[in-house]
This record gives structure tokens, C-alpha cells and sequence, in this order.
């Protein structure tokens, strides 16, 4: 008892961050999400389970769970995939692949709004970069309009969700294939083990833990990538962009709906936590022990 007594000031402290910045915030959408409260006045009603039923049947908030589904794939699929190839390539112990890590983290160290403008500038129809370099290279036909078409708008966005984070993945999976002990590749290699053979049966079991971080951390991230979005198209153009974080701060800040707003929050805590269960269920992170 007194042991556990000791433990109470380091455990404390976090518990309280933990109620005051996590379960108070999400106590209070809950509370508001059966409410019409706009967010100003001091007064408001209680109207019941109205703004859930009001909420799921908006088009708009339809269309940006679609738009949030595909930014998200996309996300996972391109991060978890390169960063995965680039780890298998860097992961041994030598100065070139030290400076190697520490590129391929840069881009994680600026903030998303920086990201938003500098590929804003990049995916510009007439002056950007990217159409530049395509007609240089005699592919003129492939340019587009890349933030400003409605077919591809999305997918352009999650490119560079993927751009900016992939290198922060490639760390992630480094220190899981550095965990591997050696001595159970060398054995499963003195045993005719091929190189796919090696990468399914050894390498790819004892990565699940890492797999599941990274994969769990990119759902996230794409269904929070706000900033990034606000800043290049601002959900638009049509609604094409709109994921369900701009669907509920025009909710909350546009349209001073606060209640309709907070119970967007409420369905969007409902989906993140439903995938993540679902993805940690599906990699098995238990599966495997030393």
C-alpha cells in the first residue's frame, strides 16, 4: 500500500492533464451534441437525439466521410508502403543512411500550413512546378489542375499528407527492423530462406507491433488532417475536399450550429475508434514473442 502511495505524485499529474485536456473536452460534445446551442448565447434547448438524426442525413456530411474514407486509404496505402521500402533500405547502421533518416524526416518538422502553401505553389495549373516539370519531360498531356479538379482533388491533398509524414513512418519502422534479433535472420538464411520468404515468415511478423503503430497513427492523422486541407482548398472545390474536421469547424465557426457541430465530433470519435480496434484486431500486434 505504501509503495503504491509513492507512485501517486508521478501518476497524478497525468491523470489530471488526461481529465482536464481529454475526457472534460469530450464530456462537454457529448453534452452539447443534444443541444441547439450556437456557440454565443448563454441560452439553449435540449432537443433530444434531433441533431443525430439531422447529421446523418446532411449530404454534406455524408459527402465528407466518403472524401475522409478516400484521403484516408490513400494515406495509409502510400505511407505505410514507401515508408516501409525506404526502412528495409536504411535500416542498417552506417553514416549514409543516418543523413538518409535525417532528409527523409525533414519535411515532418514543418508545420502543416507551411506544407499546405509551399505545394499549394507547386500544384499551381499555370506556374507550378509540377506541370512545369511534366511538359519539360514531354509529358504535357498528364498535367492537370491538380487542387482545382473535382476527380482528383482529394487524392492530390493525401500526396502530400503522405509526403509530409512518410519519413516520420520510416523511423517508426527502422526501430522495429533494428529490434529483430539478427541471430533469427542468420538462422532462418543458413536454412535456405529466400528473400520473400525471409521478408513474410521472419521480418514481417516481428514488425506487426511498429506495423500497427503506424498504421493506427496515419488513420488518424489523415481524419485530422484539418489545416492541411483548410489551407489548400478549403474543402472546395464543390464540397470535393471536405473531410469531416472542416465539416464540423464551419459547423461550429461558420454557421454557429455548435450543437450540430459537436455531434459530428461525436460520430467522428465513434469511426476513429471503431477503425483503430478493427486495424490493431487485424494486424495481430500479439501474435508474435521472443
Amino acid at each position: 500500500m505504501k509503495k503504491h502511495l509513492r507512485l501517486l505524485p508521478f501518476v497524478v499529474p497525468g491523470l489530471l492533464l488526461y481529465a482536464v485536456l481529454f475526457l472534460y473536452p469530450t464530456v462537454t460534445a457529448l453534452y452539447y451534441s443534444f443541444t441547439n446551442w450556437d456557440g454565443m448565447s448563454p441560452s439553449y434547448q435540449y432537443v433530444g437525439f434531433d441533431n443525430y438524426a439531422n447529421v446523418s442525413k446532411d449530404i454534406i456530411f455524408q459527402k465528407s466521410l466518403v472524401n475522409n474514407m478516400k484521403f484516408m486509404l490513400a494515406v495509409v496505402v502510400i505511407q505505410t508502403v514507401v515508408s516501409l521500402m525506404l526502412a528495409l533500405q536504411i535500416h542498417k547502421k552506417s553514416k549514409v543512411n543516418v543523413v538518409l533518416r535525417a532528409l527523409y524526416f525533414m519535411p515532418t518538422i514543418l508545420s502543416s500550413v507551411s506544407v499546405g502553401f509551399i505545394w499549394s505553389f507547386i500544384y499551381d495549373p499555370t506556374s507550378g512546378a509540377l506541370n512545369g516539370l511534366l511538359t519539360l519531360i514531354g509529358l504535357e498531356s498528364w498535367t492537370q489542375n491538380w487542387i482545382g479538379n473535382t476527380a482528383i482533388a482529394i487524392f492530390s491533398i493525401a500526396a502530400v499528407q503522405a509526403w509530409a509524414h512518410i519519413g516520420q513512418m520510416t523511423v517508426l519502422f527502422v526501430a522495429g527492423l533494428q529490434a529483430i534479433p539478427p541471430e533469427l535472420v542468420e538462422a532462418a538464411k543458413l536454412d535456405g530462406a529466400s528473400k520473400v520468404g525471409l521478408f513474410f515468415r521472419i521480418t514481417w511478423p516481428l514488425l506487426a507491433p511498429a506495423a500497427a503503430i503506424v498504421v493506427s497513427y496515419t488513420t488518424i492523422q489523415s481524419f485530422k488532417a484539418f489545416d492541411l486541407v483548410f489551407t489548400m482548398t478549403g474543402g472546395g472545390p464543390a464540397y470535393s475536399t471536405e473531410i469531416v474536421s472542416t465539416y464540423i469547424y464551419n459547423a461550429a465557426f461558420m454557421n454557429y450550429t455548435f450543437g450540430k457541430a459537436a455531434t459530428a465530433s461525436v460520430y467522428f470519435l465513434v469511426l476513429i475508434s471503431i477503425i483503430t480496434i478493427v486495424q490493431f484486431k487485424l494486424l495481430k500486434t500479439d501474435r508474435v514473442s521472443y
